[in-house]
């Protein structure tokens, strides 16, 4: 790959504002990007000396229609090292499977987010294994928003479920923090389904995909004329969830101005819309998400600690997935089944050896990046089954060694430990309780089927469900 300084982008794409766009954010990154309008041009420009520098394409399927596939083989035939991005409107699994099959190597749906483009640009162009490829598909494969659909055995998570499940009863406030990829997004929409709100609606909003000036307006709203380009009147997201409840995904980016207007209307239950002189009683649930702790930014003095105490009225943290490794083999099977329901896909199994590799990588993306490999897996498998050869990547990363491992099967593969770390076994009471938990996570809270599973009777199993501790709210 050429110099950071002199990487050089093909666009291939006939709208000027988009091209514009694109470009400048490229820009940001020390890419040069040249801009051509149809497949034949794009074509030509290969073979030319500029072609030849040739870093990256990205090519909206917009400008050769249903033809999007069959340019993409082409252009990978011709240049089959040269990564290629289609931008598309679609979130058709059918067409993804097509593009990727033909060569692309990432899907990105229109509109797409600054930092989704600059991701799937330095992940194309570098050797390290994708963290959110195919995000945008495969967050939007259909899903029942409920806990039975999180699925998980160790107890870090399934603690975390529990906590989720009985603060979902309630109105006050819910703080959710956990690394990118851990599930927290599908735990608010559960959460919004088990509340006594569940039939009004959840309005989810991204302040790391809104500018810095328009956070205000669309949380608070504005009046027409409030400020330059307030052409209309805007009802914001506080007012727009009175009754309802609203969930602030990346809050740890919300500007300290904007906390301090978010914290009074909290305490008010009130808010006053920019440039307007009176102010509205809101009833809303709030429910904040961070990928980052709230208490290392409050000690940095960038979160006000009375917002960060308002909005731990509950606490969840989800555990990133390399700390519940145990969990893979279930998660795997999960989204192999959902990834099987797609249009040009089908049912697929995985090999042991397979689960071991996938077992061994730290997963820095977690749910969301394991989800997003096994879709690119199961496009290109043509056996019954995903072995690690089906994982090239990681396997480059891990080693051909790695995908035999045996060495901890039960670690592994069912999240149950029987030794404790300096060798001994552990007591009887606390295997059991993770068979238990094992048992409640994998039969999705079931308790007749998990009663039945473990050859006991369901009065048996809540009985040692008190004895033992053990939550099953979740």
């Amino acid at each position: 790959m050429a110099d950071i300084d002199q990487r050089l982008l093909m666009l291939i794409d006939d709208e000027p504002a988009q091209s514009r766009l694109i470009s400048a954010l490229a820009a940001r990154e020390g890419w040069r990007t040249v801009i051509v309008r149809d497949a034949e041009t794009a074509i030509a420009t290969l073979g030319t000396r500029q072609g030849m520098q040739l870093s990256a394409i990205i090519l909206d399927q917009w400008v050769p229609g249903e033809d999007a596939c069959a340019l993409i083989a082409e252009l990978k035939n011709r240049r089959p090292a040269l990564p290629i991005l289609m931008l598309t409107t679609s979130t058709s699994p059918l067409l993804a499977v097509e593009a990727m099959r033909a060569g692309a190597t990432d899907y990105l749906v229109k509109p797409v987010a600054p930092d989704r483009l600059m991701h799937a640009l330095r992940s194309a162009t570098t050797r390290e294994a994708p963290r959110d490829e195919l995000a945008p598909l495969t967050e939007k494969m259909p899903s029942n928003p409920d806990f039975e659909s999180m699925i998980g055995a160790s107890p870090n998570f399934r603690k975390a479920l529990a906590v989720a499940a009985k603060a979902a009863r309630g109105h006050s406030p819910v703080l959710i923090e956990g690394e990118s990829g851990t599930g927290k997004e599908m735990l608010i929409r559960a959460m919004h389904a088990a509340s006594p709100r569940a039939k009004m609606p959840l309005r989810l909003v991204n302040i790391g995909g809104l500018s810095a000036s328009s956070i205000e307006s669309v949380l608070f709203g504005h009046e027409k004329g409030a400020f330059p380009g307030a052409f209309d009147r805007q009802i914001g997201a506080l007012q727009h969830c009175d009754g309802a409840t609203l969930a602030l995904d990346e809050i740890d980016r919300l500007p300290v101005s904007v906390q301090e207007r978010l914290l009074e209307s909290l305490r008010k239950s009130d808010v006053r819309p920019i440039g307007a002189p009176y102010s509205f009683r809101i009833d809303v649930r709030l429910i904040a998400a961070s990928n980052i702790p709230l208490a290392d930014l409050v000690s940095q003095g960038h979160f006000l600690p009375e917002l960060l105490q308002m909005l731990s009225h509950t606490h969840v943290l989800l555990p990133p997935l390399r700390e519940r490794t145990g969990d893979i083999p279930a998660l795997t099977r999960f989204f192999l089944a959902r990834i099987g329901e797609q249009p040009g896909l089908r049912e697929l199994g995985i090999t042991d050896g397979a689960l071991s590799l996938l077992a061994a990588y730290d997963w820095p993306g977690n749910v969301r990046q394991l989800q997003a490999v096994l879709f690119r897996a199961a496009v290109f498998c043509d056996g019954d089954a995903l072995t690690a050869e089906d994982f090239p990547q990681l396997l480059n990363i891990l080693g051909t060694g790695t995908s035999t491992s045996t060495s901890n099967p039960m670690h592994e593969s069912s999240g149950v430990m029987l030794y404790t770390d300096d060798g001994n076994l552990r007591p009887l009471e606390e295997i059991e309780a993770d068979v238990i938990r094992l048992a409640i996570g994998l039969y999705r809270g079931r308790m007749t089927e998990v009663a039945r599973r473990l050859g006991i009777g369901r009065s048996t199993l809540y009985r040692k469900l008190s004895e033992l501790g053990i939550d099953n709210a979740a």
